[in-house]
C-alpha cells in the first residue's frame, strides 16, 4: 500500500509539473506575440502611442492649429475619424499631423513600387554591328542607338568578327569611333573600345549636360537667322531715308 501511495503521489507531482511548464510556455508565447506585434522602429508613433504631454498640431490640409494638449489633439483626430501621427518627434513640442495613416502607407508603398518599376526599366541595351556593315544598316542601327540613349538607357555596342576579321581590330575600332561621333552631344563613352573574345565592345551612356548644351545651341541657332534677316531690312530702310 505504501508503495502504491508513493507511486500515486509521484504521478500527481509529475502532472502538476507538466501543467506548470505548459502555463509558463503559454505566457512566454503571449509575451513573444506582444513583442513581435510591436511597431517597427522606423514607423512614427501614432494615436495612443504618442508620449508627449502636448503637441504642435497640423490638420490634414497642412494648416497649423497651434500647441494642444495631447488628449485634445487625439479628440480632434477622432472627431475627424483620422489618425494622429507624430511626424517630427525631435521638435519641442513634437509636431503631430492629423491624417489617414493607412492611406498614407498605401500611397507610399505605391510610389516605392513605381520607383522600382522605373528603375528596372532603365537598363543596358545592346546593338550589334559587323566590320563590313553597309551604310544603310549602319545608319539604321545608329539611329536606334540614339533612341535608346534618349530614353535614358546605356547601350553596349558590339562589333562581331568572323573568321580572319579578328586579325583586323582596327576595322571594328573605326566603326565604334563613327558611332561615338554620331551620338556626340547626347551621349558619352562610358567604357572605351576593348576586345572581348571575338568581339569588340564599347559602352555608351546618356550625357544630360551635353544634351542640355546641345539644346541651348539649337535655340541660339534658331534665333540668329531672325536677327540676321532683320538686318538687311533695316539697311534698306536706312538707304531709302538717305535718298
Amino acid at each position: 500500500m505504501c508503495s502504491g501511495s508513493r507511486w500515486l503521489s509521484r504521478q500527481r507531482a509529475a502532472s502538476s509539473l507538466v501543467d506548470v511548464l505548459r502555463a509558463t510556455q503559454g505566457s512566454h508565447r503571449e509575451e513573444w506575440c506582444q513583442i513581435s506585434s510591436a511597431p517597427s522602429a522606423n514607423e512614427p508613433r501614432l494615436n495612443d502611442r504618442i508620449r508627449a504631454r502636448e503637441v504642435r498640431l497640423v490638420d490634414p490640409e497642412g494648416t497649423q492649429l497651434g500647441i494642444k494638449p495631447l488628449p485634445e489633439a487625439l479628440s480632434i483626430a477622432r472627431q475627424m475619424d483620422l489618425d494622429l501621427v507624430e511626424v517630427a518627434p525631435l521638435a519641442d513640442p513634437p509636431v503631430c499631423r492629423i491624417m489617414d495613416y493607412g492611406k498614407f502607407k498605401f500611397d507610399e508603398a505605391q510610389r516605392a513600387k513605381e520607383s522600382r518599376r522605373k528603375a528596372s526599366n532603365v537598363g543596358i541595351k545592346e546593338m550589334k554591328y559587323r566590320p563590313k556593315i553597309g551604310q544603310g544598316d549602319f545608319d539604321t542601327k545608329t539611329r536606334q542607338v540614339a533612341r535608346f540613349l534618349d530614353d535614358g538607357h546605356k547601350v553596349k555596342v558590339t562589333i562581331m568578327f568572323r573568321g580572319r576579321e579578328v586579325f583586323h581590330p582596327e576595322l571594328g575600332k573605326r566603326i565604334l569611333d563613327r558611332i561615338a561621333e554620331q551620338v556626340d552631344g547626347s551621349a558619352k563613352v562610358e567604357s572605351e573600345a576593348r576586345l572581348d573574345g571575338r568581339n569588340m565592345v564599347m559602352v555608351l551612356a546618356p550625357d544630360k549636360r551635353a544634351r542640355q548644351a546641345k539644346a541651348a545651341r539649337a535655340v541660339q541657332d534658331e534665333e540668329l537667322p531672325a536677327h540676321d534677316g532683320a538686318a538687311p531690312g533695316n539697311a534698306e530702310q536706312a538707304e531709302q531715308k538717305e535718298a
